[in-house]
């Protein structure tokens, strides 16, 4: 039979019943064959996991300016998810400002006590489990955040 892809490649029908045996050989000549199917899905899969690599890297350069610009600190954490709090962190901060600076009602010293409450929340884990957060959530997020660190001992950190 031959595929779609121009391939010919014989195929056993026996397992199928006598009546569904037409209807499957026009479905898979409609197909590319098992290999050109395999590697269409590999070049896919290679070229999704290549955005997505340059798609990271773009977003840590990003984070990273702004962390420099705003004098952010560093985060603490394991290494593996130093990079990912780092982004969360921005991402957060960046729809925070637009949020509540840029189309709300808090003004700039409001928002520099804001991003000060935020340069002391430094564990990259925290950063990271609020990457979900709405923007207009971050003041209440850093206030229990704050309000933790002054109860008890947090065994999170």
């Amino acid at each position: 039979m031959e595929h779609a892809c121009s391939h010919s490649v014989d195929h056993d029908l026996s397992n199928r019943p006598a009546d569904r045996r037409a209807g499957f050989t026009r479905w898979l000549a409609s197909k590319d064959c098992t290999d050109c199917w395999k590697a269409a899905r590999d070049a896919d899969s290679a070229s999704k996991e290549e955005w997505l690599a340059t798609k990271r890297a773009e977003d840590q350069e990003a984070a990273a300016t702004w962390a420099k610009q705003f004098d952010m600190p560093d985060l603490e954490g394991p290494e593996k998810a130093l990079d990912w709090g780092g982004r969360s962190r921005h991402r957060l901060m960046t729809a925070a400002h637009t949020a509540l600076v840029a189309e709300g009602t808090v003004d700039e010293a409001d928002w520099a006590e804001l991003e000060e409450k935020a340069r002391g929340i430094t564990r990259a884990g925290w950063w990271i489990d609020q990457r979900d957060a709405d923007g207009t959530d971050l003041l209440e997020l850093l206030e229990a955040a704050t309000e933790q660190d002054r109860g008890t001992e947090n065994p999170f950190r």
